[in-house]
């Protein structure tokens, strides 16, 4: 499943659907709440890339909970640029990556290969959570990167990816956080605190895209409770952080200039004119004030993984 690249909920929607890994929707405008996973595949592996620190120490944290596993499951694995994290950080592992869009696993199945890991990486097309089903193997770790908020029925999701873990593996689901952000609160000009009303139309084109979904059910985001009922134990919950300062690298400004034109194109009708003539400057190229030349932009990102393991 595919990631949002700057949203509220840690990060998970945008009006267009940016996500790090993907998942096959198709193309949204306005609050129309399709995606199409495939033709964001350049801006999720940028973004995923970008991410790689934040990651790296969430994966880092996990090998500390989880022992040796024999095979990795990546639910949602987009491009693949985490599911081959995973080969790197566990390189006694199999990693399967998942996901609904064939083009988005290609290109993961190219990264595996380009960095060395393609004889133990592989690829599996399908809708979760039922293509799950087709795993010759029980998993020892199954990872969901904020790609089970994409299923309507979040319940019946965990307790299917619990049932094929095997006995003593661990789930890890990546959803919530903290909203990203780039900019400081006051610009200089336009309105102070643009970032958090863009916050509150992605909060409402998120509760809209969920609504929509095949079978949606509202839940509460208790997840240690929901572990909990799909069988599993010793739920846990951290947090990890991406941190990049200004002055922002230039692979950082092309980032945000991506995800603040994605926000203005989606949430334009819904922006006063005011919010809509700031995006414009800041995503001027040639502005000293836009985010391709100012010296103050930043990234900074919290992203919660949670865990839980099927009993013996």
């Amino acid at each position: 499943m595919a990631h949002p690249p700057h949203a509220s909920h840690g990060d998970r929607h945008t009006p267009d659907g940016g996500h790090p890994q993907g998942h096959g929707h198709a193309h949204a405008h306005g609050h129309d709440t399709d995606i199409d996973w495939a033709e964001m595949a350049p801006h999720l592996e940028a973004q995923a890339e970008l991410f790689t620190p934040l990651y790296e120490r969430a994966l880092s944290w996990l090998g500390k909970e989880v022992t040796e596993p024999g095979l990795i499951v990546d639910a949602g694995s987009g491009p693949g640029v985490v599911a081959t994290l995973f080969a790197e950080t566990f390189p006694g592992a199999r990693v399967m990556a998942v996901d609904g869009s064939a083009p988005l696993l290609e290109r993961a199945r190219q990264r595996a290969e380009r960095l060395g890991h393609g004889d133990r990486f592989g690829t599996l097309a399908g809708e979760l959570p039922g293509v799950l089903q087709q795993l010759d193997y029980p998993v020892d770790l199954l990872w969901a990167g904020r790609s089970l908020h994409h299923l309507g029925d979040q319940r019946a999701a965990l307790k299917a990816f619990a049932e094929r873990l095997a006995p003593g593996g661990t789930l890890a689901i990546m959803e919530g956080g903290l909203p990203s952000r780039f900019l400081p609160r006051d610009l200089g000009f336009g309105r102070p605190g643009l970032e958090a009303r863009l916050d509150a139309l992605q909060e409402e084109w998120f509760a809209q895209m969920r609504a929509d979904l095949p079978g949606s059910v509202d839940e509460a985001e208790d997840w240690a409770a929901l572990l909990g009922a799909a069988g599993l134990k010793h739920a846990r919950s951290r947090s990890f952080l991406l941190d990049l300062p200004a002055p922002a690298s230039e692979r950082a400004r092309s980032y945000i200039a991506a995800t603040l034109s994605r926000l203005r194109d989606g949430f334009g009708d819904s922006l006063g004119p005011d919010d809509r003539a700031t995006l414009d400057r800041l995503l001027d190229p040639g502005d000293e004030a836009g985010v391709h030349r100012r010296a103050d932009v930043f990234v900074l990102a919290a992203h919660t993984v949670h865990t839980a393991v099927r009993p013996v």
